[in-house]
């Protein structure tokens, strides 16, 4: 087929997909929304109504491109984002200075009727819907973490059995198969606004008129009835309605709306919401009793979502492993007692991979090998649990704390630490390098070409770029360096004319790319687009040039002499690459391994074993940890001595440093440099630890 043609195609689908006229279709799950939906098309026409029986129904018409958009809870939105579904949550519901874009699930008693959240066995229970965040799999999932109630999976019996046995009757919308489960819901018990008892208000109602316990969210309670219910803490204790910040079973992710992955359609339904005039979105009291119609009743406004959040970055690592814990969707038997190491491109796949069979001890791997295209899905990675761990720079460590990750060893460049208990954690010099003769000073580089690490990196990026900031104070680097190769830039920016790539001659998809596969990625490729003249300064750690000099070099390092090249930095001349003490940009902590939390304990574990085999001085010579074959610092830097523990408990913030998280805070002032995977992981003030 032709490439116009096939644009054309796409195009008329796209048009399709998207509805009449550019219409937003709306699912809606009863007949009270679809009235409330109806008027809203009254105030916008840019809208259109689509009835469908449940929120799973609406999932399918989405994903079939029958219908456009809708609202869900977390449960839902974990559903929606399964691989079969493939739907992105696009736009949040933020319910002001209350929680923003989180809210707090709390299960709620009447007054003085003397039990708490552990006596709640042989109570009568009132749930929002089965599968929803705060009436299911928040207080169930948290009853099974305390063994209040007790499950050993799928194979022995479903979970809703064992809701069943534990409280004495319930009403738990779209648990229609049970009928315990539904013996005090007052209609249907499906999971719409069919059921009186469905949802928040519902459940509320549920509890005032025939229930003990009401999980819900914390703005359910009305003003004018909260002295006669009390919050049920975890320790057993009570509270009162407004408590809910120190009296909580968790703080969830807000409802989203959610659509097919397709920015035209989320920036349409964005720009529709956006201009709807003369209609209350977040109002459904003209269709009372029924509450919650489309959006929840407390929202205040809607927030946009940070582009390319999954369902996973949206809810979270810590709700998404409620979820599937309720659901089973991971098997605990059979788990490995590896750690499973993730690597960016070809070059670092094949040293892992060769790691791994070095490693093997009775058949046995300890290190087995995920791959991802770049530090970020592999960040990813180690959050779902598809990995465990990675070796990356400072920048990268800044990421992944914002997401959760913790650093659990650092690299060490000098071997007379090496055998120090509680040695300090090494570190290196950021600077900028320039051939000999070619700069003048620091202010000489506006205009030139810049070489860097890659996007986002320590050395290569953070630090210079911060620097910068502060010079021109302006977020528009290209009116300071007009072209360059930053790695991991967008595509079609100006950092990425200077990359290389992997040199093959047609159809090289790794140009400007974070991994090795991107010839000048990392501190040897940016030091390399240098050399071959690609770009006028480079910004690396002060180590590589000296690596390179009279030392078997590859191809396009001959002939390379630390002679030939200067350091620049402000307010000084050129000095000597060996004058990095007096110049240099920062010093900057070293390269650590990051996990989860949970992980770490084996991961230092395991890798110090591996480090008494692999390391420079270890017992076995077939695989070195701290060298590289086929390319340059692959999984670690190859300037690496050995790798130590940091103390437990240790953050990010605390790794890194007050000056350089003063340096990050500068350089985010400019919210293009935070990459999609950092913005999304900082979008809910719920997940920040």
């Amino acid at each position: 087929m032709k490439p116009l043609l096939l644009v054309a195609l796409l195009g008329c689908l796209a048009a399709v997909f998207a509805g009449p006229a550019g219409k937003v279709r709306w699912c809606v799950k009863s007949e009270q929304e679809r009235l409330k939906c109806e008027d809203l098309v009254a105030h916008a026409p840019a809208f259109s109504c689509v009835k469908k029986e449940d929120a799973l129904s609406c999932i399918l018409a989405i994903k079939a491109g029958e219908a456009d958009a809708i609202t869900l809870d977390g449960g839902d939105i974990y559903i929606a984002g399964l691989e079969n579904y493939n739907l992105y949550p696009i736009i949040a519901e933020d319910y002001g200075h209350t929680s923003d874009t989180c809210y707090y699930a709390v299960a709620v008693a009447k007054k003085n009727t003397g039990f708490g959240f552990k006596e709640l066995r042989g109570k009568k229970s009132c749930h929002t819907g089965l599968g929803k965040s705060a009436g299911w799999n928040i207080p169930i999932g948290t009853l099974l973490s305390m063994n209040e109630m007790h499950w050993k999976g799928t194979d022995d019996k479903p979970v809703e059995e064992v809701v069943n046995d534990f409280f004495v009757s319930s009403c738990v919308p779209g648990a229609t198969s049970n009928s315990k489960l539904c013996a005090l819901c007052k209609a249907d018990c499906s999971r719409s606004h069919k059921e009186p008892y469905y949802d928040y208000g519902g459940a509320f109602q549920c509890l005032k008129d025939v229930g003990d316990v009401a999980f819900v969210k914390h703005l359910t309670v009305p003003d004018s009835e909260k002295a006669n219910y009390e919050l049920l803490c975890k320790d057993n204790t009570r509270a009162p309605i407004d408590s809910y910040e120190t009296c909580h079973l968790a703080r969830v992710p807000a409802h989203a709306v959610v659509t097919r992955k397709d920015p035209q359609l989320a920036e349409l339904i964005w720009t529709n919401l956006q201009s709807v005039q003369g209609f209350n979105l977040f109002s459904s009291e003209a269709y009372a009793p029924a509450k919650n119609l489309m959006f929840k009743d407390s929202t205040v406004k809607l927030v946009q979502v940070p582009p390319n959040t999954d369902s996973f970055l949206y809810l979270g690592a810590e709700y998404t492993s409620i979820v599937r814990s309720l659901r089973r969707d991971q098997t605990t038997s059979g788990v490995s007692s590896a750690i499973r190491w993730c690597a960016v491109g070809h070059a670092e796949t094949s040293k892992c991979d060769t790691w791994s069979v070095s490693s093997a001890s009775s058949g046995t791997a300890s290190i087995e090998c995920q791959s991802g295209s770049s530090v970020e899905e592999c960040l990813k990675k180690i959050m779902s649990k598809d990995a465990d761990a990675m070796a990356v720079d400072g920048g990268q460590v800044y990421t992944a704390g914002k997401c959760g990750l913790v650093p659990a060893l650092v690299e060490q460049y000098d071997e007379a630490l090496c055998n120090i208990t509680g040695a300090t954690a090494s570190s290196y010099y950021a600077v900028a390098v320039v051939k000999k003769g070619t700069v003048s000073s620091w202010e000489d580089l506006r205009g030139k070409r810049s070489c860097h690490t890659g996007k986002g990196r320590t050395a290569g990026w953070n630090i210079p770029m911060g620097l910068i900031h502060n010079i021109i104070n302006d977020c528009n680097f290209t009116k300071y360096f007009p072209r360059g190769c930053a790695p991991g830039a967008d595509p079609g920016s100006s950092f990425c004319t200077q990359c290389g790539g992997s040199e093959r001659a047609v159809g090289d998809e790794s140009k400007c790319k974070p991994s090795a596969d991107e010839k000048y990625y990392g501190y040897s490729g940016a030091f390399r687009c240098l050399v071959e003249g690609a770009g006028d300064v480079a910004f690396i750690k002060h180590t590589i040039v000296p690596e390179y000099n009279n030392v078997q070099q590859p191809t396009w390092a001959r002939g390379v002499q630390s002679a030939d090249y200067e350091l620049i930095c402000p307010g000084k001349g050129p000095v000597p690459i060996s004058d990095f003490l007096s110049c240099h940009l920062a010093k900057v902590p070293a390269h650590a391994v990051v996990t989860r939390p949970d992980s770490r304990s084996k991961v230092v574990s395991i890798l110090k074993e591996q480090q008494a085999m692999f390391g420079n001085y270890g017992s076995d010579t077939s695989f070195r940890m701290f060298h590289s074959e086929r390319g340059k610092n692959l999984l670690f830097k190859d300037s690496t001595k050995c790798i130590q523990d940091i103390p437990s408990g240790t953050n990010y913030k605390q790794f890194l440093g007050e000056e350089y998280m003063r340096a990050m805070a500068s350089l985010r002032e400019c919210s293009e440099t935070a990459s999609d995977l950092e913005k999304s992981c900082s979008f809910h003030s719920c997940q920040q630890k």
